[in-house]
């Protein structure tokens, strides 16, 4: 036992110790590489700037994702040696588990880049997550293949049934999580620092969560966890550094599927799934709420930020303009429960209606009232925080209601 603690705390000094040189090298890079974007013309300006001419690199996030996996790459002897005294089997799981992970997180960042590059549709970013996912699924099938869940009280008690087989369905559920994590963090985005932010609350949870768990009988699902997040959290900080407000680069597409990835691959294959969606709970608030917009039940305009007020440089909510006669019978549906929800703001001006964009940056605008952008961040990265500790009280005390030990 003593052996195994030990060990365990070696895993978590690398785990660690890797962090802190990704954020390193990260920080100095970022500056030292910007202009490369800029003059490959992967740039943009900042639409929440009173004075916006300037031109801001873009695509950043790719830098973080080539040091992060690099850092891997260095890790995977550490990795596999820890496990040195266990069975050869579970070496070879260890290391097809870390592997298939690294190989997925490698295809999104490619795939945001070229996101980045060639600005793809939104039917391609459903399509190509399940795809680069595919690694990890084949994995959890070879190693694991549990499809198995416990049922929730009052189910045993009503039905006699303690476990139930998802079968097929269990890999449709986590491809689609993969699917959900890479878009939920692109979709919650267009202020400074909130990808970034809101991956780093993430990515702590975890971590706090891992550590929770380094003594339990999963502690080496944990100890996977800890290597991945750990180096995630030093390369997103760095990230973080540059991008806040007043940002000098914005991360893209990559970056945001770069996280979502790489959370997607500690939920499945750490096997803290469910935990991990409790990690999202301002992601899928903000997914919910957008659905109407994003399948077009009511119109959806390029960018569904914020927009400044250029004489108070704050921000106010962002809006869409359309006709009625344009709604279908979902759209008239959602037109006239959102505004008995609270969820948004509407005006009649003759045949025009004026609607604030379905986003939770709306939300929290149309309860705090106009803000300046970096309070704006602040807020939710707040709300974030605080879904994160809703999440901890659910999964460690709550959960006894509805399982037993």
């Amino acid at each position: 036992m003593e052996f195994l603690v030990s060990d365990r705390f070696g895993g978590l000094c690398i785990s660690l110790g890797t962090g802190m040189i990704s954020f390193l090298i990260t920080w100095y890079l970022i500056p030292e590489l910007s202009h490369l974007f800029l003059s490959a013309n992967l740039a943009g300006k900042d639409l929440n700037k009173r004075l916006n001419d300037y031109r801001v690199p873009e695509g950043v996030g790719v830098i973080a994702g080539a040091i992060y996996l690099v850092c891997l790459f260095c890790m995977i002897p550490f990795y596999v040696l820890h496990s040195k005294d266990d069975a050869s089997s579970t070496m070879l799981t260890n290391l097809s588990l870390y592997l298939s992970a690294l190989l997925s997180i490698c295809c999104m960042i490619l795939l945001g880049f070229t996101d980045d590059v060639l600005n793809l549709r939104w039917r391609h970013k459903l399509v190509l997550p399940t795809i680069a996912s595919l690694p990890i699924l084949m994995v959890y099938y070879v190693t694991y293949g549990n499809t198995n869940i416990v049922m929730p009280f009052p189910v045993p008690q009503l039905f006699n049934v303690n476990v139930f087989d998802l079968g097929i369905l269990y890999y449709v559920y986590m491809g689609m999580l993969a699917v959900f994590c890479t878009n939920a963090i692109n979709i919650l985005a267009g202020v400074n620092g909130v990808e970034c932010g809101q991956s780093i609350v993430i990515a702590i949870s975890v971590l706090l969560n891992s550590l929770l768990n380094l003594n339990s009988e999963c502690w080496n699902e944990h100890m996977f966890s800890l290597y991945l997040v750990c180096p995630f959290i030093g390369v997103s900080s760095a990230v973080l550094y540059y991008n806040w407000y007043p940002s000098k680069v914005f991360v893209g597409d990559t970056f945001c599927y770069f996280a979502g990835m790489t959370f997607a691959a500690l939920g499945i294959l750490g096997h803290f799934s469910k935990t991990m969606l409790m990690f999202f709970i301002p992601q899928i608030f903000n997914f919910v709420l957008s659905v109407p917009q994003l399948f077009h039940f009511i119109p959806c305009p390029r960018h569904r930020l914020p927009r400044l007020h250029s004489t108070e440089d704050k921000l106010v909510m962002s809006t869409v303009k359309f006709k009625y006669s344009d709604l279908g019978i979902l759209g008239r549906v959602f037109l006239y429960l959102l505004p008995i929800l609270g969820l948004s703001k509407i005006t009649v001006e003759d045949e025009h209606i004026t609607m604030t964009n379905l986003t939770i940056l709306n939300v929290i605008l149309k309860v705090v009232g106009d803000t300046h952008e970096q309070t704006l961040t602040v807020y939710l990265l707040l709300l974030q925080v605080f879904c994160s500790m809703v999440a901890f009280l659910i999964r460690y005390q709550l959960v006894h209601l509805f399982y037993d030990e």
